[in-house]
Parts: C-alpha cells; sequence; structure tokens
C-alpha cells in the first residue's frame, strides 16, 4: 500500500546518478506477456488466465481442499490474436499513420495492478517514478479494465486513454466503452421475454450479480408483470468446500428440474459454474437429466471452455439466446489466424499454456533430456479446435478490441495531420516522443470513421460508443462445436418502433419444444372467451381463467379483463370474437313490413274507388248535400295519408327523414281540418235554416276554405320551424337489439315532434267536440253521428300511440306509428263515406231530394 501511495503523490523523477543501474528483477514476476516494440505503445489487458482447482483431483477427491492450478480459457486467446492482426494492419497501412509504427503490450488481467506499472516502463526493468532507459511510450490501453487496489487508479493518474472491452460501470471521463452497458442488456431481456410472453422465469446467479441486476429483478420485473419462479446464486465448486459446494450444486439442479419455469435467465461470468451444474447428470450425482430449457444471458457472454472440460456435453445449451455487441466478420482475419506461425513469435507468454490445454500437447523441455509424448509440433491448427475452445469467426469480443485499436489509430492520424501543419506554420519539429496520452481525448471524442467492414466507429458526449446489441441464438453440436446465429438485434438509437426486432422464424429451439415456441408461465393460458383472476396468496402471474360475462369477449389468450365489442358487432357464441351486427330497418320486405304495406295499398284502393263513386254520382242529392270540395279534399288528402305511410318502410335516407314526419304531419292536419270544416258546415247550415238567424251570413264555400287553410297552415308553419332549427336525421339504433343495428329516422327535436303530435290532437279534439254536439241533428242534414264516431276512432288511435311510442325501441317505433296512421285513416274513411256508399250503391232509392225532404219532416 505504501508504494501505491507512492505512486501517485511523488513526482514522475528521472533517473540522473550513474549508480542507479536500471536492471533489477520485478518485485512481482508476471508470466503471462506478450511485447512489441513500436513508436508508441497500446497496452492490452486480457482475460482468459484463471487461478484455480484442478479438475481431476476434485474428481478423485471431493473433500481437496483448494488446489491452485493455471487454467486458460483458450477461446479468449482470439482477443490477443486481434489485437496483434488490427496493429499489423495498421502498420501496413502506411496512409494512416505515416512515419510512425504501433507497438503492443499485452498483459493477463491476473497479474493485477503491476501489469498497468508496467506499461510506462522498458520490456525488462521496473523501477517505480524514475525514467531509465528506452521506455514505452503507452499512448492508451485496450481490454478488461478494472481500477487497481488504489481510490485513484493508476491509469487514471496519467489520463491513459482506455478503451474497456466488458460491461464496466466506470465513469471515468478517460473510458471510452466499446460495448453498451448492463442496462441495455437487461432492457433486451424484458423486452424478449415480453415478446414471447415469458412471464414466470427462473434466475441463476454468481454472487449477488451487481445493483443494476437487482433491479433488473426487484423493479423492471414487477413493472413489466413478470414473476420470478426462483433465484439461485451460484458458489463455484472449486473456491469453496466441495461436499458443501457439491450439495448446494444438487439442490439447485432439483429445483430447476421440478420448476414449470422454461425460461432461465443466467447472470455468470463465464458460465463455468452453469456447466458444473449441467455436468451433474454425468457425474451420477443425480439421477435425474434437465430436459430442454431456455437460457437467456444476462450480460456478454460466450461459451469458452476449459480442458478438462472436453468430454463435458454441450447440448444442455442448445437454442440458448445471448446477447453480444454489433459485429461483423473483418476480410483477412481467418486468413491471418491460418496461415500465421504462432512458434516464430518467442515474446508470446501465452502460447505454452494455450496450445497445451487446447491440444493436450507438452512444449519439450530442453533442460530435461527425457522423452515425451504428445510434444507440441507447431503444426497444430486452431481451425481444427471445437467452438467452445477457439472460433475462426471474429467475436463480438474480438470486434471491440479491432474498432478501439483503430479509434487510436484514427486519433494519432488526426494529431499527426494537425502538428505537420504546425510544423509548416512554426518551423518546428514534432516528435513521437512528445506526444502525451491526454492529448488523445480531444481527437477521440470526436473521432468518426467507417472501418474497413464499412460499419461507422463514433462516440458520444458520455465517451459510449454509438452502438447496439445482436441477439444470438446458439445452435450446437455433438462434437462441442458451435454457431451462433443472428436473430434479432436491439438498437437504442433507432425509432420506439424498431427499437427491437426479432425473427422467430429463424431461432433453433432446444429439441424437447419440436421447434415450437417455449412456454414459461406459472398458470396455462387462458383460451379465448375466458379472463384471468388472481389467486390467493400467490404471485400475480398465478391465476384461474373464468368466462367472460354477458355482451364481453376475450379474442387473446391471458387477457386480464373481458372486453366489450365495437358498437356495430357483438360477441358470438364462445365470447372469443365479435360479430357484425345486421343491418336492419323496417322494411317492406319482412313480414310486418308486407302486411302493413298490404294494408295501405288496399285502403288507398277503397279510397280511391270511394272518390271515384262520388265524382261519378256528383249530381247526386247525397253529395251535394254536404259540399263537394270538402269531400273531395278529404278523400284526397285519405289518400296520401295511406301513401305517406310508404315512406316509413324504405331505406332510411337524408330526404326520407326530412319529409316522412312533416308530410304526416301537414296531411293528416289537412285531414282533420277538412272533418272540422265539415262539421262546422253541418252545424251552421242547420242554424242558418231557422227563421230570422243571423248564420246565413257564415254559410259559404269561404268558411271551408278559412278553416282548412288556416288549419293547415299552422301546421306547416311549425314544421317549418321544426325544419330550421333541429330538423329529422338518419340515425342508428345500436342498442335496443344485440344483433342488429337499427337504421331509423333521429327526429332531430322530440318537443318539436310532439309539437307536430299535439296541434294535431288538438285539431282531432275540437273536431269530435264540435261533431258529439251536433249528433242529435236531424239526419236530412248533417252526418254528425258518423264525424262523431269517426273522430272517436281518431282520438282514441292517437292517444295509444303515444303511450306505445314511449314503451317500444328499435324498428318497433316505426311499426306503431304506421300502423297507427292506417288505422286512423281508415276509422275516417269507413266512418264517414261507407255509409255513403251504401246508399249510393246498394240503396240508390234513398239517394233522392224527395226522400231527404221526407225524412226532414
Amino acid at each position: 500500500m505504501i508504494l501505491i501511495l507512492l505512486l501517485v503523490l511523488l513526482p514522475y523523477m528521472t533517473c540522473k546518478t550513474p549508480s542507479i543501474k536500471c536492471s533489477i528483477q520485478d518485485p512481482i514476476p508476471i508470466d503471462h506477456k506478450y511485447f512489441q516494440s513500436g513508436d508508441l505503445v497500446i497496452g492490452a489487458i486480457t482475460s482468459f488466465v484463471f487461478t484455480t482447482r484442478n479438475a481431476e483431483s476434485f474428481e478423485e477427491d471431493p473433500h481437496h481442499s483448494l488446489f491452485s492450478e493455471s487454467l486458460v480459457l483458450t477461446k479468449y486467446y482470439q482477443h490477443i490474436l486481434t489485437m496483434i492482426f488490427a496493429v499489423k494492419k495498421i502498420n501496413e497501412e502506411h496512409q494512416l499513420l505515416a512515419n510512425i509504427t504501433l507497438g503492443f503490450r499485452i498483459c493477463d488481467r491476473y497479474a493485477g495492478y503491476q501489469a498497468k506499472m508496467e506499461f510506462f516502463y522498458s520490456q525488462n526493468r521496473f523501477i517505480p517514478n524514475y525514467k531509465c532507459g528506452n521506455l514505452n511510450k503507452l499512448i492508451s490501453v485496450v481490454g478488461i479494465i478494472d481500477p487497481g487496489v488504489s481510490l485513484v487508479d493508476f491509469l487514471d493518474t496519467y489520463k491513459v486513454p482506455q478503451f474497456s472491452t466488458g460491461s464496466s460501470p466506470n465513469e471515468s471521463p478517460f473510458y471510452y466503452h466499446m460495448v453498451p452497458g448492463e442496462r441495455l442488456h437487461y432492457m433486451g431481456i424484458i423486452q424478449l421475454l415480453l415478446h414471447f410472453r415469458w412471464t414466470w422465469v427462473g434466475i441463476l446467479v454468481y454472487g449477488l450479480g451487481g445493483r443494476t441486476f437487482q433491479h433488473l429483478i426487484f423493479s423492471l420485473f414487477a413493472l413489466h408483470k413478470i414473476c420470478v419462479a426462483f433465484l439461485e446464486q451460484f458458489r463455484p465448486v472449486y473456491f469453496t468446500n466441495a461436499v458443501e459446494g457439491m450439495e448446494l450444486l444438487v439442490e439447485t439442479f432439483r429445483l430447476l428440474v421440478t420448476s414449470k419455469a422454461q425460461t432461465v435467465i443466467i447472470n455468470d461470468n463465464n458460465l463455468s459454474n452453469l456447466r458444473w451444474l449441467l455436468y451433474l447428470p454425468e457425474m451420477e450425482t443425480v439421477s435425474i437429466k434437465l430436459k430442454g430449457k431456455v437460457w437467456i444471458m444476462a450480460s456478454q457472454m460466450g461459451l469458452a471452455s476449459f480442458f478438462y472440460q472436453k468430454s463435458w456435453d454441450i447440448q444442455v445449451l442448445h437454442g440458448a439466446l445471448s446477447f453480444a455487441p454489433y459485429s461483423n466478420e473483418v476480410a483477412g482475419f481467418q486468413h491471418f489466424l491460418q496461415t500465421r506461425n504462432h512458434f516464430s513469435f518467442k515474446d508470446d507468454g501465452f502460447l505454452k499454456e494455450v496450445w497445451e490445454q487446447a491440444f493436450g500437447c507438452v512444449f519439450p523441455n530442453l533442460s530435461v533430456n527425457e522423452e515425451t509424448e504428445d510434444i507440441c509440433t507447431g503444426r497444430e491448427k486452431l481451425e481444427n479446435l471445437p467452438g467452445a475452445f477457439f472460433e475462426m469467426r471474429m467475436t463480438s469480443h474480438s470486434y471491440s478490441i479491432y474498432n478501439a485499436v483503430y479509434a487510436v489509430a484514427h486519433a494519432l492520424h488526426a494529431i499527426n495531420f494537425g502538428q505537420q501543419h504546425r510544423q509548416k506554420l512554426s518551423g518546428k519539429k514534432f516528435g513521437v516522443q512528445d506526444l502525451q496520452p491526454w492529448q488523445l481525448h480531444f481527437f477521440l471524442k470526436r473521432v468518426s470513421f467507417n472501418n474497413s467492414v464499412g460499419d461507422e466507429i463514433s462516440f458520444d458526449h458520455n465517451g459510449k460508443l454509438i452502438t447496439g446489441l445482436e441477439i444470438e441464438n446458439w445452435v450446437t453440436f455433438p462434437n462441442q462445436s458451435f454457431h451462433r446465429v443472428k436473430v434479432g438485434k436491439l438498437d437504442p438509437w433507432a425509432a420506439e418502433d424498431k427499437m427491437f426486432t426479432i425473427h422467430e422464424e429463424t431461432i433453433s429451439w432446444p429439441s424437447t419444444f419440436n421447434q415450437t415456441i417455449p412456454v414459461s408461465v406459472c398458470t396455462e393460458s387462458c383460451l379465448p372467451g375466458y379472463f384471468k383472476k388472481k389467486q390467493e396468496e400467490k404471485p400475480f402471474c398465478c391465476y384461474d381463467c373464468l368466462p367472460c360475462p354477458n355482451e364481453k369477449m376475450s379474442s387473446q389468450k391471458d387477457v386480464n379483463d373481458c372486453l366489450k365489442c365495437p358498437e356495430d358487432q357483438y360477441p358470438n357464441k364462445d365470447q372469443d370474437s365479435c360479430i357484425l351486427k345486421k343491418i336492419s330497418f323496417l322494411s317492406y320486405e319482412e313480414p310486418i313490413g308486407v302486411s302493413l304495406v298490404t294494408l295501405a295499398l288496399f285502403f288507398t284502393l277503397c279510397t280511391t274507388a270511394v272518390l271515384t263513386t262520388f265524382l261519378k254520382y256528383h249530381n247526386t242529392p247525397i253529395v251535394k248535400a254536404n259540399n263537394q270540395n270538402l269531400t273531395y279534399l278529404l278523400l284526397i288528402s285519405l289518400i296520401l295519408c295511406f301513401l305517406c305511410s310508404l315512406q316509413f318502410l324504405v331505406v332510411p335516407s337524408n330526404i326520407i327523414c326530412l319529409f316522412r314526419q312533416i308530410s304526416f304531419g301537414i296531411i293528416f292536419s289537412v285531414a282533420v281540418s277538412s272533418v272540422l270544416a265539415k262539421t262546422i258546415t253541418v252545424v251552421l247550415a242547420f242554424m242558418a235554416t231557422k227563421p230570422g238567424s243571423r248564420m246565413r251570413k257564415w254559410v259559404g264555400k269561404w268558411l271551408a276554405t278559412s278553416i282548412v287553410l288556416s288549419g293547415s297552415l299552422i301546421q306547416a308553419g311549425i314544421c317549418i320551424v321544426w325544419l330550421f332549427t333541429f330538423p329529422p336525421f338518419p340515425d342508428t339504433d345500436i342498442h335496443s337489439e344485440i344483433e342488429e343495428i337499427i337504421l331509423q329516422c333521429n327526429e332531430g327535436s322530440a318537443t318539436m315532434f310532439y309539437c307536430v303530435l299535439g296541434y294535431m290532437g288538438f285539431l282531432a279534439i275540437a273536431s269530435f267536440t264540435v261533431a258529439f254536439f251536433s249528433r242529435n241533428l236531424p239526419s236530412s242534414f248533417n252526418e254528425g253521428k258518423c264525424l262523431t264516431f269517426s273522430m272517436l276512432i281518431f282520438c282514441s288511435v292517437w292517444l295509444s300511440f303515444v303511450l306505445s311510442y314511449l314503451s317500444t325501441k328499435g324498428k318497433y317505433m316505426v311499426a306503431v306509428e304506421v300502423f297507427s296512421i292506417l288505422t286512423s285513416t281508415a276509422g275516417l274513411l269507413v266512418c264517414i263515406y261507407f255509409p255513403k256508399c251504401y246508399i249510393i250503391i246498394v240503396r240508390p232509392e234513398l239517394n233522392k231530394k224527395e226522400q231527404l225532404i221526407k225524412r226532414k219532416y
């Protein structure tokens, strides 16, 4: 700790006295390094060397305590080769960095804090705070970078640009994130679960999983109505007591087998703990096998195996889904891996262990003359290794390293171009050794270029690469090889509706599901026609399925509540869909419509026959006896009354709705006014025959005409006001019948409609009153009894109509009105004119003036 504090607080000094020799040995030797000289050096920190328990010792003695051995995830050797490939390619492209050669220094993450310090010194000398010999000119560091053991990271102290290729929470201004953060990974998991409707999921987590992961479980899951079936923590078998570790693994395995959750989220750094869990049936520790589960990787993970896992089956991982940063295959990379002579580079400190553990061979020990079998010859091919040990395709992690190196190169290019311009102005020569790491930040924050595969590389204001995630589907094979298929993407920079896309048809699911989308729910789906009701004392994902109530439906599975159909539809018998309502109105094609049309036409013919009879016998006394003009006018108005009822039996339209009530009101007012005029004429005629009566001056055609005109014009005025204020219009009635939409005419203003009826009722009552008082006049001079009886029928019909109209709905309201029109009109026709027709046709001997005079006395 004292050494660390000195590094932070002391000035960066230079060796001045010749007594100090810069050739002391490293205080903490680091075995895994890789060097290449150059004018400028890019430091790299890789992570594929682990100190762990020997697997074979563990299987032989489960009670064995911690046994340390250096294990290598050979698959991650690609990260180193990608760094070499990128630097080599840049150095060969002289137009990008003219007169500058890049070098690199690669150390393993396991070396810790000292690896970062060594980046600043020569390859063989390490004296903190002193400049001795030909030092490395460090300009940036790439890799999985953790803060050191001090509160202020050593690299941050010197403002070195650091490119993180892992999901790091570090928010240092000197950090450049080449991959999206954990938050985007977890957002992708949420979108994936919602897309496939996986609401009952299990979680296996290493340790506590971090704050972001806890936020995912305890906040985001509940917010999106996703339930956790189980939450189990991994405890590495080889870092704990073996017996206790195995018992915990067996308990977790049994929970996995018995759980209904078909989807399991994994938060494990390199899947090593999951591999041990899935290997339990092979060790005969458990007697049951784990059937198909869909594994979802919670962060940037790849399938990487240790050498002792070569015989372990990976078929259980078939169909897994993971998220990885956008990547592409870089041209020339596979050719580089295939043609490179790895054994020709003596500074590669990683090669020995990678080769021995990948190919199961041994490097010869020249100091010991022993014959050894399976000697590494250098002719082994990386492309022959299964995908779990090495991939020839550039992984997303390697692609991030490749882009990071090129970002540094483009920033150096911008600096070099600017310095050359200044050199022309000032004449001062710019040297590479004068370049300081902190000078790159200005250019890195503004760097923007298309890499060799055409992808745009640039950073936002927080130093994060503008990129997204790809959804990968793992397709495994029995020989431990596997293929990552891109099946979707998560683009935080796209529009909201295009942010998450996935292609279901390209996904290979575990064989258990027979290529159907797995179902991971607490309760089987509620079928259409049912809705969910939460079960008491259980998570909200567990529920019962109940049928929808009447007049509601559910067309989808797992709905929380049934819905009403649109107003123009109604639920079917199974209540799982809506059926379009039939359009209905009172039509002449319906039985009731046919009946009404038949009656209307029949009475129209009867009225026409009466009118024809009266016209034929217009010179007879009985026709002349009571104002022929009123007689003809009343008959014509009755014909029109019968015919106007037909307007109610056609499709309601704008014209029909405007005029059918108006025409009905005016025509009926003319008819009733004519009856009133006939009644008043009869009374006045009788009174005028008395000697000395003054009523003679009132008797005449003008009186009848005045009564008819005044009665009709008042009704016409009411109708005109109705038309200009609240005119009737076509409307639909969707509530009266469940399965029908009834087309009807909305009266516009119910008040005006009842004003029309009220005025017509007033005329009818006036006519009835006058006729009633004239009923006892001598029959030779009046027809008072017939008029009284006809108006009694008329008033009774329309009083009944008002009561029936208010109590009916839909097209039956129209039927009631049509029936009232026909009945009341037929009453006037029958009561007033049929007795006269009987005399004219059947008893012509009574249709004589002598008979009238005789009857008078």
